[in-house]
């Protein structure tokens, strides 16, 4: 379970691993993309010899769909070839659906692509290796270890540290820390040195040829400000802080403008610009190929429960949705009621109130296949927190703090608390507490890959799916 501890927020919030060097950086996020691509050039030129018009249109596609790319250098074998492998799975299968709609498939070689559908993880497996071993040579070449202290031993300051020094491809090395308080005040370790106070900094850094200066001091320590953030994380308010940062836990924690000025996002949605395209071209086109794929499922689905028990084949209840405004969201009805007041009780194991028909949509997860047209609507995205009825969003917001910040982002049929455990009833509040701290999570590292890893490891989960009552 995901810590709401501020040194592990500081963790998830920095994408870009600390004190890497640039070139390494631009490598990693763009080798992958770039492999996937040339893989197919290949295949096409080993089959064709030339390359036809319609493999470079799919490469550059598949190249927009993977850029930027993971960083993979820091984390072990096997959990690179799983992320490799499902997301190309994932990939390959929205590229796949989206042909065989569109009836571009039929403009493609199908021998060439079943080739190419194992040599692209292949490579680019391969390539993460080769990084590997490069990498020592990399950093040789971009010549020695820079030197660094930290004004600040804090536990922001001593969490760059460890970060720094924990990273085997990073060049930065922290000499120490430069603080005013006295060591029975400081959060310090015995792993780093007090150097000295603040005033001591720049004479050090002067005769010890220091190279960076981190400076972790608190910029704002006004009391009501702190409270004022504190307060608003029980609303879905765009909140900037200028300049300062790490203040609060970060939802898209970036560097921005306003008309010339500079400021820090503290807490924003990351769909906005190009994301917010990107994002909302991928529940269009996948909701219309679901839509398609089990229109007449549906149909049966709608007769058996209009035969099997009185009441309306869809049931619409009341949900917050983007931003905290109220929504009506679909699903084919389950029970014998249909609950939309103040007080809504979950539904637990074997449970009365579910119909026998009602009983196997909601342990397949079919009962909210109607939800696809909440998404063509725009009211839902098809990856997103999973949407709360009202009555259950008055009671935990008052109980869970930064509840609410998950509604910077429209609710999803499917989210990333659900792929990691957290579906289906939730009976005590700490499981609740869970399950928002993985929504934030995906808000503060959202990307198209994330997406289409988490709708690959629905269908898994489904499959053994035993908490949806």
């Amino acid at each position: 379970m995901p810590s709401q501890t501020s040194r592990v927020t500081f963790r998830k919030a920095t994408r870009i691993p600390v004190g890497r060097d640039q070139l390494l950086n631009m490598l990693e996020f763009s080798f992958g993309p770039l492999v996937l691509a040339i893989s197919l050039w290949a295949v096409a030129l080993w089959y064709d010899g030339f390359l036809a018009p319609q493999y470079v249109v799919l490469s550059l596609i598949v190249f927009s769909l993977t850029f930027p790319g993971s960083t993979y250098l820091a984390i072990p074998f096997w959990s690179v070839f799983r992320r490799i492998v499902v997301g190309w799975i994932a990939i390959s299968g929205l590229l796949l659906l989206f042909g065989y709609a569109s009836g571009y498939l039929q403009h493609f070689d199908y021998a060439l692509l079943r080739t190419w559908w194992w040599v692209a993880p292949s490579s680019e497996l391969a390539a993460y290796m080769l990084l590997k071993l490069a990498a020592p040579k990399i950093l040789e070449f971009q010549g020695q270890h820079r030197h660094a202290i930290i004004a600040g031993m804090n536990a922001q300051g001593i969490e760059l540290a460890e970060r720094l020094g924990d990273d085997p491809y990073s060049k930065v090395r922290v000499v120490g820390f430069f603080d005013d308080r006295n060591d029975e005040r400081l959060d310090q370790t015995g792993e780093f040195s007090l150097l000295g106070s603040i005033a001591d900094l720049p004479r050090y850094a002067k005769d010890n040829r220091i190279d960076l200066i981190y400076i972790s001091l608190p910029m704002v320590s006004q009391p009501r400000i702190l409270s004022l953030l504190d307060e608003l994380r029980d609303t879905t308010a765009s909140i900037y802080f200028v300049p300062d940062i790490f203040v609060t836990d970060l939802i898209q924690g970036r560097v921005d403008s306003v008309s010339g000025l500079p400021v820090v996002a503290v807490c924003e949605t990351p769909f906005t610009g190009l994301n917010g395209v990107l994002k909302r071209a991928s529940d269009i086109v996948l909701s219309l190929l679901i839509l398609t794929i089990m229109s007449v499922p549906m149909l049966i689905i709608a007769l058996a429960i209009r035969i099997s028990s009185p009441g309306p084949v869809l049931f619409k209840q009341r949900r917050y949705g983007l931003d905290g405004q109220e929504i009506n969201v679909y699903k084919f009805r389950s029970m014998t009621v249909s609950e939309d007041g103040s007080f809504i009780e979950q539904a637990t194991k074997d449970d009365a109130r579910v119909t026998p028909i009602g009983r196997i949509l909601r342990r397949s997860s079919m009962d909210e296949l109607p939800q696809f047209f909440n998404v063509l609507q725009g009211r839902m995205s098809i990856v997103g927190p999973r949407p709360h009825a009202v009555a259950h969003n008055e009671i935990y917001r008052k109980l869970i703090k930064g509840y609410m910040l998950r509604h910077k982002v429209k609710p999803g049929i499917t989210g990333w608390a659900q792929v990691n455990g957290y579906r289906g009833e939730t009976k005590i509040l700490e499981k609740m507490k869970a399950r928002i701290e993985y929504d934030l999570d995906y808000l503060r590292n959202w990307s198209l890959r994330l997406d289409l890893y988490i709708i690959a490891r629905t269908v898994w989960v489904l499959l053994g799916e035993e908490n949806a009552y």
